[in-house]
């Protein structure tokens, strides 16, 4: 609980992880994870925060902060959870989470190393981005609400 408006989550198929991308109210976007570990009863927070950020103010016990979240600032409004890389196309993709954002069509990754969380802008593109897709072999695809879509290739 503590979410206020999940728009696509994915399990990473290595780890079972839950990767979820939180739309946020009126100034940030969050990605949160559940490690498959969990126990479960996770409270991420929504309404007394929007992302890492007081938005009701008060305080919870044992709330779980996002692994990363981003401003609406430049043309940014909605994030669309994405899929953890595990396909073989690119192996210098492999764990990294993959997420963007409807309006401005940028296009995160973010990954864990020694502890913390770490997200790179990689595109910015001038997509709808709407969805994302995951073959059976972990290669990722990218939706545009427009009409196409496209599949992370090194080419």
């Amino acid at each position: 609980y503590g979410l206020r408006n999940p728009w696509r989550f994915s399990f990473d198929r290595a780890t079972g992880d839950m990767y979820i991308g939180d739309v946020g109210q009126n100034a940030w976007e969050e990605i949160d994870v559940q490690p498959a570990a969990s126990v479960g009863g996770v409270n991420f927070g929504w309404p007394v925060w929007e992302g890492s950020h007081p938005y009701r103010g008060g305080q919870l016990v044992g709330d779980t902060k996002p692994a990363a979240d981003y401003s609406h600032a430049g043309a940014n409004c909605s994030v669309t959870g994405g899929y953890v890389y595990r396909g073989s196309g690119i192996p210098s993709l492999q764990g990294f989470y993959f997420y963007g954002d409807y309006c401005s069509g940028k296009l995160w990754s973010l990954v864990r190393l020694g502890g913390q969380w770490h997200a790179s802008l990689i595109l910015d593109t001038d997509f709808l981005i709407s969805s994302f897709g995951e073959d059976q072999v972990g290669e990722l695809y990218i939706v545009d609400l427009r009409g196409s879509v496209y599949r992370f290739d090194p080419k």
